[in-house]
This record gives C-alpha cells, sequence and structure tokens, in this order.
C-alpha cells in the first residue's frame, strides 16, 4: 500500500530521522521508499558502516561495484547516484566532490508499443473497472497510479479533462477525459460516491488527505469530492493514523489483471500497464499531434524523454482527440 507508516518525530535512528527529513521536504512515499533503499544497500556495501563516516571515495566504490558486479542498467545507476546525493548534499550538508566511477552504457531500447488492434485485444479482455483503468491510461496517457488516485474532484466533465495531482516529480498536470469514457467514468463515480454513503452510514467514509489538508480541511475527508474513483473493494486500517478506511484500488492487483489480458490477446511482448500510455503516445505522434502538445499530456519534465516516440512533428495545438475514442 503506498501510504506512509508513522515515525515517532524524536526518535534518533539514522533511517528514522532521514525518513521525517524526506517527508518535511514533502517527498513522494515512493520516491523515499526508493531513496531508503539504497542508502540501506550502500552501508551494508560498506559493512554498516556510518553514512557520516563515509564519503565520496565509498560512493565512488559503491556506484562503480553497481555496474561492473552487480551490472545494472543505467537508469539503475542514476536513481542509486540520486539516493546518494540526496543523502549527502541535503541531509547530512556535506556535499560530494567530484565523483569518479565506472558509469554504465545507456542501453538502446526503444518503449514496448501495441498496435491500435493489439490494445483494443488486450482491452476488450478486461471488465468493470479494470477495463476502465486501462481505457484511461491508453486514452488520456496515465501513468497506473495516475489512474488509481484520482479522485471525483479531478475528474472535470465541463471542461472534459482529467486533473493529475501530485504526478512524478510532484507535478499536477492536465490532460484530456476522452468523449468514449464520459458515460463510464459518470458511472463509476456514481458506484464510488454509493460505496461511500454506505460507509458513512456504518461509521467510516474517511479517505486519506494529503499532508497539511487534513488539518487544514478536517472534514473534507468525509466529502463526496474528495473520494477515489476507483476505490478498494474492502476498508483497511491506515497504518499512519489507524484509522480504518477505503484506499484506492492496489496497483498489483490492476497489474495481475493487465497481465492475463494481455496473455489472453495473444501478445507475447514484454507488456505491461505502461505499455498502454507508450501507445496513447505514439498513436498521437501518428496523428500529427505536436511534440511539446504530447510532452505536457504526458506530464514529462523534459521534451528530450518524449522524443524517443519518434522523430517527425507535424502539426500543433491542443485539439487532441483521443486513441480510445477511435477504437472503440
Amino acid at each position: 500500500m503506498d501510504i506512509r507508516t508513522p515515525i515517532p518525530s524524536q526518535s534518533t535512528r539514522f533511517l528514522d530521522r532521514l525518513r521525517n527529513f524526506i517527508r518535511l521536504r514533502g517527498l513522494a512515499y515512493k520516491t523515499e521508499q526508493t531513496y531508503v533503499f539504497w542508502i540501506k544497500r550502500f552501508i551494508r556495501f560498506h559493512g554498516r558502516r556510518h553514512p557520516e563516516t563515509m564519503g565520496t571515495v565509498e560512493v565512488e566504490a559503491f556506484l562503480s561495484h553497481l555496474v561492473l558486479q552487480a551490472n545494472v542498467s543505467v537508469g539503475t545507476q542514476r536513481v542509486a547516484l540520486n539516493a546518494l546525493i540526496f543523502l549527502y548534499r541535503e541531509f547530512l550538508d556535506t556535499p560530494l566532490e567530484d565523483l569518479q566511477y565506472e558509469m554504465a552504457k545507456k542501453p538502446k531500447k526503444l518503449p514496448v508499443v501495441f498496435s491500435p488492434e493489439e490494445a483494443a485485444s488486450a482491452i476488450g479482455n478486461l471488465e468493470g473497472e479494470y477495463k476502465l483503468i486501462a481505457m484511461l491510461i491508453y486514452g488520456a496517457g496515465l501513468r497506473i497510479n495516475e489512474a488509481l488516485r484520482l479522485r471525483v474532484k479531478d475528474v472535470d466533465f465541463g471542461m472534459q479533462q482529467l486533473v493529475v495531482r501530485d504526478g512524478k516529480g510532484g507535478k499536477d498536470r492536465i490532460t484530456l477525459l476522452p468523449d468514449r469514457l464520459v458515460k463510464p467514468l459518470q458511472q463509476q463515480i456514481d458506484t464510488a460516491l454509493h460505496l461511500h454513503k454506505a460507509d458513512l452510514a456504518r461509521g467510516f467514509g474517511s479517505v486519506y488527505m494529503p499532508a497539511g489538508l487534513s488539518r487544514k480541511y478536517p472534514s473534507a475527508s468525509q466529502e463526496p469530492d474528495w473520494q477515489y474513483v476507483f476505490p478498494a473493494p474492502d476498508l483497511s486500517v491506515d497504518p499512519r493514523s489507524g484509522i480504518k478506511r477505503r484506499h484506492h484500488m492496489l496497483d498489483r492487483t490492476v497489474q495481475k489483471h493487465f497481465r492475463i489480458a494481455i496473455r489472453a490477446a495473444g501478445i507475447r511482448k514484454p507488456a505491461g500497464s505502461h505499455t498502454f500510455r507508450h501507445s496513447f503516445a505514439t498513436r498521437l505522434l501518428e496523428a500529427g499531434y505536436d511534440l511539446r502538445t504530447i510532452q505536457k499530456l504526458l506530464g514529462h519534465s523534459d521534451v528530450r524523454t518524449t522524443e524517443i516516440y519518434t522523430h517527425v512533428v507535424r502539426k500543433g495545438g491542443f485539439g487532441v482527440r483521443s486513441p480510445v475514442d477511435e477504437a472503440f
């Protein structure tokens, strides 16, 4: 579950202090998990020495080990580097000197993409919420957790757009709401709010609120607008507060249904939820939409990330028609 466990504010344990520091910076929980994972691995590599007794030399040795012995990819090495830079520069306030280490070679891999027929076939093997989530990813370019974290207030039927809150890098963005998904989303929201009403009647009905908002708006957690569009089938105890509440559907559960549907469609590519997102970008580029437009819809901070999909851009503007409207 993508929720933080509580940590005593006065804890003197190194990793507890690190986690609290990360949370004060407002970083995403997945970032916290990733940074702590690589920092723990760094500590273990050097015989459990305290990071304050180490520095540039030890970081260089660890990063080189990841390539020469662990055979990690360039992306994995970069994530480990980012974690250690954060540790020393931000948390310990002792920036690393000019690092010299063995660098992973950047693989020349293209993203796995569905053909329109493959996307339609895979989605056709899904039902209910799972089908709608896949269509949102393919039709609006969402990441899986961006789809699962959608709240009722984030679906703007009047403007026909989706507001993605706290996406990758902690950024908000706007993407399109496909014509084909207006009615299914309205029905899904009705179902979610009916479930919310039943939870309220049973003495529950509060939902997790972003940091700070629960204190500023103490009653908002029970308001319909803040409820998840894709609520979990069961209530669970929030480890941060001990409150029994309904979270959103788990990504691993959705991913499992996606894998089954992809196999049932006879697709042999190494595909998953992100393949639908890659296919969204590819369809728009094939239709001639501007690269900058697609960058904004995908939430890429650098247009070079978007450029992996194509080298040819023919026309601009935000007049985007979703690929899901063409396929269904």
